[in-house]
């Protein structure tokens, strides 16, 4: 089996690749990546030199060089990650959320309808969305898979026109597709603009953390490694048309993570207990920002079996770990040092 894993040298994408890489050598796992600022080489070291892994790099926006990669890699299978994720960037430059996120999407749909010409059969479009599609909730409940699309930043509105597109093109096509929606990751090679990178970084520079507003939204988080577990169960077991969510089952408001965090990193710095956070700084809210996610990934337990391996607290202490043996990783991301990885492979 040959699969396509786009958006592989990213955070959650490297992990994905890793994970099929090591668990299924029989199968060719070519990863496509652009490479922008959040593409890193560097996550796959481990992995670069296999026999059953190859690097390309492209762009999902060019829909001729989508198609003409298609055609000669006849490709089984993808696996879609490669998406503009970050919110605030979103807030800034809205029409390149839609370029990647949309028009991307479709461009890989359509490339992979060409290839397959109707016979189907051993085929699969796999699409990894997000929880924000679903908008925000209050105190109470949690999105399921019936849960009506409210996005409320042009981040999660590109996402969510991505997702109708898929089912657009099963339901229209017939391709064979899945979707899953998961909750916040965290852990090992994210990339230092999200919370918990950022901050473990500004903490080991004594720089300040900015919280926004009162630091009372609250996010489900779930360790990347399970989620890299669920898409492999999920692309092999799950039932096409259908939305699987994931979700850690690990609900935080951000204040509270920051303060354990901030607790964590004391400890392994040999820090007074406190010092960390003094550097938290109160800033103003993010625009549309929303309230609480929560997922019920009770479907995909019941159904495919998947439960989350980590809780929070100990998941959280392997991730600040992770990045203190790994500064020189944190290091190459702060002076760029890291695109100089950049091959055309």
């Amino acid at each position: 089996m040959h699969i396509l894993i786009t958006g592989g040298a990213g955070f959650i994408g490297s992990h994905v690749v890793r994970y099929f890489v090591d668990t299924y050598p029989e199968y060719s796992i070519t990863n496509l990546d652009k490479l922008t600022y959040a593409g890193n080489l560097e996550n796959l070291r481990d992995v670069e030199d296999r026999s059953n892994y190859r690097f390309v790099r492209g762009d999902i926006t060019d829909g001729a060089v989508m198609l003409e990669l298609f055609e000669k890699e006849l490709f089984d299978g993808v696996i879609h990650l490669a998406a503009e994720s970050h919110v605030d960037r979103s807030i800034a430059n809205p029409t390149g959320f839609v370029m990647t996120n949309v028009l991307g999407t479709v461009n890989l749909l359509n490339a992979a309808r060409a290839l397959w010409q109707d016979d189907y059969s051993g085929k699969l479009f796999y699409h990894v969305s997000t929880d924000e599609v679903y908008g925000a909730l209050g105190g109470e409940g949690m999105f399921t898979e019936e849960t009506s699309y409210d996005p409320h930043s042009p981040y999660s509105a590109s996402k969510a026109s991505s997702d109708h597109f898929v089912r657009a093109y099963h339901d229209t096509y017939g391709l064979p597709v899945v979707i899953s929606n998961c909750s916040n990751n965290y852990g090992p090679c994210q990339f230092p603009e999200k919370l918990i990178p950022l901050f473990i970084n500004n903490i080991r520079n004594n720089k300040p953390l900015p919280v926004y507003g009162k630091g009372e939204n609250v996010r489900d988080w779930l360790w990347v490694i399970d989620h890299a577990r669920a898409i492999d169960m999920i692309y092999h077991k799950g039932k096409q048309g259908e939305t699987y969510n994931i979700g850690g089952n690990n609900e935080w408001t951000n204040i509270a993570l920051i303060r354990l965090l901030c607790s964590i990193m004391d400890r392994k710095l040999g820090r007074p207990e406190g010092e960390s956070g003094k550097l938290i700084t109160c800033v103003t809210d993010r625009a549309g920002h929303d309230f609480r996610y929560a997922i019920d990934s009770s479907k995909l337990q019941r159904e495919l079996g998947w439960t989350p391996s980590l809780q929070f607290e100990e998941g959280l202490e392997k991730t600040v770990d992770w990045y203190l043996e790994n500064s020189t990783w944190l290091d190459h991301i702060a002076s760029g040092e890291y695109l100089k990885r950049v091959t055309n492979e």
